[in-house]
């Protein structure tokens, strides 16, 4: 069992709220009575001055209104006799000034009598004397650090102003009061919280007590203790959680038992299961896996538990766990290399209660290699045969279409009709016989029925028969040479392989493009050439189109009928002839298919 830490304690913690507590409420009670009686302290001192101000105010007035004789003194003289009786501890100096000169008229410090008769530069003053209000302030001195309240108060005389008071009084003394009174409140705050704290250790121990011996209890159940039992302290709340928890100890003492017999029972039906069997907990886990599906992934029982079952089936870039929970479908796990294929089928069942909470999932595994060998070569020769039966039924449709629409009324095109439908007809038959031996065309005892043909006129009977099939609108331009050119070809399979070509670039040209035929002659060789101007083919992929079931785009190929088998079947068979077969193409601007035929030139005339 670890230490709780001192500072993590929850005995620490209730003292250290109770004691927060204490302190913000004090402080907050400080805060407002400190300063309302700072405000009170400083406005009682500044009334007190202000009073006797007005009194002097009120003399002061009478002596500037008196009608004086040569026999009295002087006003300035009978001024500096009242604010020589005016002068008191609290008041350091006392100005009187006069309001149309801004003369100084008598001042109660003796030292500076020399002002007596001077012009007054104070701001306050003179403020104090047009706006015929007092005003006031707390000065500092930068020196001492001792506070002064300065005070300017105008003398009127009916509705004039006459003159006007200026005096400093030590305030001082207000803010020692507040001061001592802070130190009393600091230290009876002190005291509070000290007992406060005392108060609440002891609070603290009667609920944590209980708490801890639950903590105990909980840590005994996490090993597999369920005979240990919480001590009930009385009949509280706390008590009742005691009691509970005991309650609780013993309903999980019970499950486990219950769930170690299943348990038991589980294990014996897994172990003797041909399936693979893997379960998990409600986060993806490994709890269990059998034999069979140890043996299926190459993996050893051991290592895995606890492993995340998307790591184990390496579908991290495909699933995540809650893809699994929600999957309805089995999922195809592919473990194939280049020398053997290996693939498992993975059905999912999610392990839940009667609320819907998820407690984990089952993986069932299946080895279908075999059966997967088997749909491919079957998918792959439907496929194919599709692919390559297209074309032609397309010919013949259009040839009986016109037959239909009143063509074999017609003498002459009549019989050419038929026979077309017949020779594709026929073609179809070798074309099926081709696919299912495309694999033997590699071995060295197949052979080609050579014959010599006009290689020019054969190209364009090809061309004119997609001429005349052709449903979309596409365009066709010729670049074919005007005197013959015999190759010795096998005039069934080139036909395949222009078929091929053609059909593609047709496939893949837009609406109102253009396919261009040409051949070029070499020395010993012709280029033949096929171009569109389709969507062309990437960079990447040029050199991979000519492989077995290779698809550039699979969802346009497979909507578009193609199966990836077209240019791989015309390599081979150019190949069989001794050429050569290669693709040009530009994203966006089309693509050609070329490929070249040796053959001997001849003049014409030797065949004639």
């Amino acid at each position: 069992m670890n230490k709780v830490g001192f500072f993590r304690s929850i005995k620490v913690k209730f003292v250290l709220i109770y004691v927060l507590l204490i302190l913000v409420a004090m402080q907050i009670i400080g805060v407002y009575f400190v300063r309302q009686l700072e405000d009170t302290l400083r406005t009682n001192f500044q009334t007190s001055i202000k009073q006797r101000v007005d009194l002097l105010s009120f003399n002061i007035r009478e002596e500037m209104e008196k009608q004086r004789t040569p026999e009295d003194s002087p006003l300035e003289e009978d001024i500096n006799k009242l604010l020589r009786d005016f002068d008191t501890g609290d008041i350091s100096e006392v100005q009187v000034i006069e309001s149309r000169s801004l003369k100084i008229l008598g001042t109660s410090l003796p030292g500076n009598q020399d002002m007596v008769g001077q012009r007054t530069t104070v701001l306050r003053i003179k403020q104090a004397m047009v706006l015929e209000e007092d005003q006031s302030t707390i000065q500092i001195n930068p020196k001492t650090g001792e506070r002064t309240w300065v005070l300017a108060t105008p003398i009127k005389s009916g509705s004039k102003v006459i003159g006007a008071i200026y005096l400093h009084a030590k305030i001082e003394s207000v803010f020692q009061q507040m001061n001592t009174i802070n130190k009393i409140f600091a230290t009876g705050t002190a005291i509070a919280l000290s007992i406060t704290a005392v108060l609440g250790a002891l609070l603290a121990q009667t609920i944590t007590k209980p708490i801890s011996d639950m903590r105990k209890q909980a840590l005994a159940m996490a090993k597999g203790n369920f005979s240990r039992k919480v001590k009930v302290y009385g009949n509280d709340e706390i008590g009742t959680l005691a009691l509970t928890f005991n309650n609780l100890t013993k309903k999980l003492q019970e499950a486990q038992a219950m769930t170690e017999g299943e348990r038991r029972k589980l294990s014996s039906v897994l172990a003797n299961m041909t399936d693979g069997v893997i379960a998990t907990d409600r986060k993806g886990r490994v709890m269990l896996i059998n034999e069979p599906a140890a043996e299926m992934l190459d993996v050893s029982r051991e290592t895995v538990m606890s492993q995340s079952i998307i790591s184990l089936l390496d579908l991290e870039d495909t699933n995540t766990f809650e893809d699994l929970l929600e999957e309805t479908e089995s999922l195809i796990l592919d473990y194939s290399t280049k020398s053997e294929a290996y693939i498992l089928r993975a059905s999912f069942s999610v392990i839940q209660k009667e609320t819907g909470f998820v407690n984990g999932l089952i993986c069932v595994l299946h080895d279908i290699t075999e059966q997967e060998k088997i749909d491919a070569e079957r998918r792959e020769f439907v496929a194919n045969v599709s692919h390559e039966l297209r074309t032609p039924l397309t010919t013949m449709r259009s040839y009986l279409e016109a037959l239909a629409d009143g063509a074999w009324q017609d003498q002459e095109l009549a019989p050419n009709f038929l026979e077309v439908t017949r020779t594709e007809t026929e073609r179809m038959i070798r074309l099926v016989n081709d696919l299912l031996t495309l694999s033997k065309m590699d071995s060295t005892d197949y052979r080609l029925k050579m014959e010599w043909v006009n290689f020019v006129d054969f190209y364009n009977r090809i061309i004119d028969r997609f001429e005349m099939a052709k449903e979309q609108n596409v365009s066709f331009k010729r670049l074919l040479p005007d005197h013959a050119i015999w190759v010795e070809v096998d005039a069934d399979k080139m036909t395949q392989v222009l078929y091929n070509i053609i059909s593609n670039a047709l496939k893949y040209s837009p609406d109102g493009g253009q396919v261009t035929f040409s051949i070029k002659e070499g020395k010993d060789q012709i280029t033949v050439s096929v171009s569109d101007q389709g969507m062309g083919i990437p960079k990447e992929s040029i050199g991979k189109i000519f492989d077995r079931f290779y698809r550039v785009d699979k969802a346009r190929t497979r909507k578009m009928g193609g199966t990836g088998l077209g240019l791989a079947i015309a390599k081979e068979i150019i190949k069989a002839h001794g050429g050569n077969i290669w693709a040009k193409s530009q994203e966006g601007k089309g693509t050609t298919i070329s490929f070249l035929l040796p053959y001997e030139w001849t003049e014409e005339d030797e065949w004639s």
